[in-house]
């Protein structure tokens, strides 16, 4: 582990890549181009409110770092340490179906990528650290309540197993921020925050959209080489000036479609619903990036989205993700056709995630239900049952797994009380729907073989009981606006271990109580959230 200053840094990205020309911070159409040359903007008083270790052992730094004015500098937006080059990236996305043309870094702040002890590069970005050429008519910043949100939820999938981009630190500026948390004019002054975040790249399939978008043939096949040789060098691409064929673009996209694929049945498999899956918010590793408007499932509801902007259409909803992220892979074959020049095999490439998509959830289903391997012929109907009665009434779908795991041979619908919101208004159509289905599921497990312990053992590796519901990141985030950091420090050490038991801490698994259910911040969320 190295000290703060002994981080070896770089920045390959701006080094191999092409520069706007122009410089400052003046918002404006940048063509030609993938990135902008911008500086953090210096705040009052910078001040570390939590870091993750897990994180800075990533990046090979010692978690005593944490605890120093200087780590809250630069993280903070106040330094910079030797190597950084802090910029900007440009790039275009699909927002909520519509071509939104040129977006870019509005409120994120590349500073350059840290070489860990084992060769690994990683990339440090600064989110809420002031105005880009990007940030259009807003200013760059982020309030203490997003940043919240955004830090413990990069670093919660983390410990759940699901691919994502991490975070380093949550930095509280001194400064106040405007912000309308509901866009209903209602404006207010709130502390303001930036969150280190940590990612092997943050590219993203806008990145290749916008170029494409404008015939910038050569600034695409940049990116999609630069991308390829960094982050995906087990295809074998020949080192620059070479060119690389075609197959292996081909190569690097089905690598794409399927870690999406593995990345939304991990989203699938813990209730996650990410929110705003925007072109502009895939990543082009298949990690979540971005954490907005999201949520986990209360109630299990295939129709609910937790974007109050979404809540008409219903667009990112979390039955629908899966078939987003197929829409989202077709926009970004289209970007790239100019590299690869064969449509035919681009059809057929995104043509496959469905079938890869439905390999994965069945995979992860199996080890839900506590089988070692999903068999359609057997478990579709079964499974499908199960989904339906959840839907019968309002079911919390983390605890009705947990439980499921505990129960055995025999047991009926009054197991699973404490997974009912109102268990006092649950039919006797839906009680005796789940009793049915209990009796084919341990059916199926006897013809399995499988002992109660094997499948509880399966079954709590795959579900977890802790997750970040809406309300514990409102109630730390409440505790933290009035200065106490320890709710937030509290849940992430509760985050780190999901599938555990951790006793003294059942409160944090319990299912949101009644207060919460329209308290602004404990449901759904807002862009600004």
């Amino acid at each position: 582990m190295r000290d703060l200053f002994d981080l070896p840094i770089t920045s390959l990205f701006t080094s191999e890549l092409p520069e706007d020309p122009a410089g400052g911070q003046g918002r404006r159409e940048v063509r030609g181009a993938l990135f902008s040359k911008v500086a953090p903007t210096a705040v009052k008083a910078p001040k570390l409110v939590a870091g993750s270790r897990e994180c800075a052992e990533l990046i090979g730094l010692a978690e005593e770092a944490f605890g120093t004015d200087e780590f809250a500098a630069v993280f903070g937006g106040n330094a910079l340490l030797k190597g950084m080059d802090p910029f900007a990236m440009t790039y275009g996305g699909h927002q909520f179906g519509h071509w939104a043309g040129q977006l870019g870094d509005g409120r994120a702040i590349n500073l350059g990528e840290v070489t860990a002890p084992d060769g690994q590069s990683w990339a440090l970005q600064l989110k809420g650290a002031g105005p880009t050429p990007y940030s259009r008519s807003a200013d760059g910043l982020a309030v203490l309540r997003s940043s919240v949100r955004e830090f413990l939820c990069s670093e919660a999938m983390y410990h759940l197993g699901v691919p994502t981009t991490r975070a380093l630190s949550l930095v509280t500026t001194g400064e106040q921020v405007m912000r309308d948390m509901f866009y209903d004019g209602n404006a207010k002054l709130e502390p303001g925050a930036v969150v280190c975040r940590v990612a092997r790249s943050f590219v993203r399939f806008g990145s290749f959209e916008l170029p494409a978008s404008r015939g910038e043939v050569e600034i695409l096949r940049a990116l999609a080489d630069h991308v390829i040789r960094r982050q995906y060098p087990e295809l074998g691409a020949p080192e620059a000036p070479t060119p690389i064929p075609k197959e292996i673009y081909l190569a690097w996209l089905r690598e794409v479609r399927d870690r999406t694929a593995t990345m939304v049945a991990h989203w699938t498999r813990v209730g996650f619903v990410h929110g705003v899956m925007n072109t502009d918010n895939m990543s082009i590793l298949g990690e979540t990036i971005d954490y907005g408007p999201y949520g986990w499932l209360e109630d299990y509801d295939p129709g609910w989205t937790p974007n109050t902007t979404d809540a008409h259409g219903k667009r990112y909803r979390f039955g629908n993700q899966a078939a987003i992220a197929h829409w989202n892979l077709t926009r970004l074959a289209s970007a790239v056709v100019p590299l690869v020049e064969d449509t035919a095999a681009l059809q057929e490439l995104v043509d496959g995630f469905p079938a890869i998509y439905e390999e994965r959830w069945g995979d992860m289903l199996a080890s839900k239900l506590g089988w070692e391997r999903f068999d359609a012929e057997q478990d579709a109907s079964l499974t499908a049952e199960l989904f339906r009665v959840l839907e019968l009434a309002e079911t919390d779908m983390t605890v009705f797994f947990r439980r499921l795991a505990q129960v055995t041979a025999g047991a009926d619908a009054d197991a699973f009380t404490d997974a009912y919101y109102l268990p006092g208004d649950v039919s006797s159509e839906a009680r005796g729907a789940l009793t049915k289905w209990l009796e084919s599921y341990f059916d199926r497990a006897t013809g399995l073989g499988l002992s109660d312990a094997d499948r509880a053992a399966r079954m709590n590796g795959a579900n977890p009981k802790y997750v970040l519901r809406n309300y514990l990141a409102q109630v730390a985030i409440d505790r933290a606006e009035k200065g106490d950091p320890e709710g937030v420090r509290e849940l992430l050490d509760v985050l780190r271990r999901p599938y555990d038991e951790q006793p003294g801490r059942e409160a944090f698994a319990e299912k949101r109580p009644e207060w919460a259910r329209h308290r602004p911040g404990c449901s759904m969320l807002s862009c600004s959230s």
